[in-house]
């Protein structure tokens, strides 16, 4: 006779019948959905009011340095308004038995789509600044300072905002990293405007505008690669799984560990399952079980004992 018992396991919430209960995995991350609405909000108003102000700009001086961070600032409330989305629905959207981890892959979404805004704007400076050589660029170092020393002010105050929550959530990373990529753009504008203005050489501002894009590029491209492995349910990079693995085989009574699975749904939602073979105490192999997986951070995780000499039939085909 085959014996089954289950435990899901919640942080250092009390157990009965196989079972701990305590916070889903959505509740883990409610509250700080909730923390990072607002920054998000403040944010847009600041970067968007001023990308009308530094296309104008460009725009009108014929600087590409401007334009280019211009186009981030625009990818910057993009990635925002996604983010903000995101964290909305992920906040309100409801759990469903068609949803049953309810929005929060949102957040995965926006940071993709963010990454490959970051890529074309990139290549679209890369594209135009070839284009231009041989040209005799006149650009005014006077405007270009004072726009970019606004733009500067407005990227730090956002990055204040934005830098507390930036590792907890991929799409609040998303959009810490593009205000990043302006911080830096408008520093090179900067350094443009002053060669500009006091030696009357042109073409700094195409090669800020190269450096700029060559910059931004590879971390778009490392955020993506971040979010696909997400999407890809990868094991989290912070987990040493065969570490774990090995915890759970060395615990008093265990036989087997098998069909270990762990995935993020989205950044700070790390969940597991674990099927464990054990003979003996299985509430004890089920407490000393939880108390690894709360040791590697994996509040939200189901842990299924069989009985020894009895492993689930039926391999699986996939």
């Amino acid at each position: 006779m085959q014996f089954h018992a289950y435990i899901e396991v919640m942080g250092n919430e009390h157990s009965h019948e196989g079972h701990s209960h305590g916070p889903s995995a959505a509740d883990l991350a409610s509250g700080a959905v909730n923390r990072r609405l607002w920054p998000m909000v403040v944010s847009v108003v600041i970067i968007g009011g001023f990308f009308v102000v530094e296309l104008v700009a460009g725009l009108v001086f014929g600087s590409l340095a401007l334009v280019a961070d211009a186009g981030h600032m625009l990818t910057d409330v993009v990635a925002l308004c996604m983010g903000l989305s995101a964290l909305l629905l992920a906040r309100h959207g409801r759990i469903t038995d068609g949803r049953s981890f309810g929005w929060y892959r949102a957040e995965v979404f926006t940071a993709v789509v963010n990454a490959v805004l970051l890529i074309g704007v990139g290549v679209f400076v890369l594209v135009e600044a070839i284009r231009r050589i041989g040209e005799a660029p006149e650009v005014p170092g006077g405007p270009m300072i004072i726009v970019a020393s606004l733009g500067l002010l407005a990227n730090v105050v956002v990055m204040l905002l934005l830098r507390a929550d930036s590792e907890g959530s991929i799409a609040v990373r998303g959009a810490y990293l593009e205000v990043l990529a302006d911080a830096v753009g408008s520093v090179g504008v900067l350094v443009a405007g002053v060669v500009a203005l006091t030696t009357g050489w042109g073409y700094a501002d195409l090669i800020v505008a190269v450096l700029i894009a060559l910059w931004v590029v590879p971390r778009a491209v490392k955020l993506a690669r971040d979010a696909l492995k997400i999407l890809n349910q990868q094991a989290p990079a912070h987990l040493d799984l065969a570490a774990l693995r090995a915890e759970l085989s060395e615990l008093p009574g265990v036989d087997d560990v098998h069909d270990l699975h762990v995935w993020s749904v989205t950044t700070g939602m790390d969940v597991a399952t674990v099927h464990l073979t054990a003979s003996g105490d299985q509430p004890a192999v089920l407490d000393a079980a939880r108390a690894v997986l709360d040791a590697h951070g994996l509040e939200h995780a189901t842990v299924q004992i069989e009985a020894g000499g009895n492993r689930c039939s039926g391999e699986l085909t996939w």
